[in-house]
């Protein structure tokens, strides 16, 4: 018998019941996926405090020349009107902005200039503003995946560099097999648009049924992978998440499987091998 979360992620929006008989229906539908894909924010890693001034400090003390003598806090909010103005309404239309162009803008516009590359300010910035780290079972789940030969990649929703995300994965999960991690900041687009799924699916040379989506927004991961003729795992953690209101994300009417810890992916999983 399955958890009785996953129970009720199993959706009969037919009788909006969910009993024994339906499952073990809806189970036999189920094959084993050759991939699963991730997301990574709040669903393999956790990131619970953000904080921008404390990553500029952080850059700041590697500036080489600041003209006009601008304090973190002035950068900061700078920094937020272009994340939250032009930042924002590309996000409106599924679009990422890359944050290394943002930052060389930004810098520039300053006229503040560094002793370091900008991907390497751009690291210390992340890892001093949100270090994260792995969500619960998160390293269980991926094992798992290797031992069964389940393939595994990650797609993101992301400004940071493709490089930074990685090394960043890497250094959570080492012994990751990734066939690849994508940063929508590398793309162009952003999730929920299907293009950046269909990216995903020609990198791995599978088609739509072979892969699963793991993440934790129903808007752009479940929803999303669904667009694409992606099955879709909503992971629904009881870790707050600090970035996004909880109430955007409403149960899809749509087929998908609901858990609450990455064990229960195991659980399921197990069951169809």
């Amino acid at each position: 018998m399955l958890s009785e979360n996953i129970q009720a992620g199993i959706n009969q929006p037919e009788t909006k019941r969910i009993g024994d008989k339906e499952i073990l229906l809806y189970e036999m539908q189920l094959k084993k996926p050759k991939m699963i894909i991730f997301d990574y924010g709040h669903t393999l890693c956790l990131e619970d405090d953000f904080d921008g001034l404390r990553g500029t400090e952080a850059v700041m003390k590697h500036a080489a020349v600041n003209k006009n003598n601008i304090g973190a806090k002035e950068i900061c909010d700078f920094a937020d009107s272009l994340y939250y103005g032009i930042g924002g309404k590309a996000h409106d239309i599924d679009i990422e902005i890359h944050n290394l162009i943002s930052e060389k803008f930004m810098y520039e516009y300053l006229q503040i200039e560094f002793d370091l590359p900008m991907a390497q300010i751009e690291r210390i910035f992340w890892d001093s503003a949100a270090p994260g780290k792995a969500m619960p079972n998160a390293e269980k789940a991926l094992d798992y995946l290797q031992a069964r030969d389940i393939r595994s990649g990650v797609v993101s929703n992301i400004s940071f560099s493709g490089d930074n995300l990685a090394g960043r994965l890497n250094r959570m999960f080492p012994k990751n097999k990734f066939e690849f991690i994508i940063a929508s900041s590398e793309y162009i687009f952003r999730k929920p648009h299907k293009m950046i799924f269909e990216l995903a699916l020609h990198k791995a040379g599978l088609t739509a049924g072979d892969a699963w989506f793991c993440g934790d927004s129903t808007k752009h991961d479940i929803a999303g992978a669904m667009n694409a003729g992606i099955f879709s795992v909503w992971y629904h953690s009881e870790i707050a998440c600090n970035y996004r209101d909880p109430g955007l994300d409403k149960r899809p009417d749509f087929d998908h499987l609901y858990i609450r810890d990455w064990l229960e992916l195991i659980d399921i999983l197990e069951k169809l091998q």
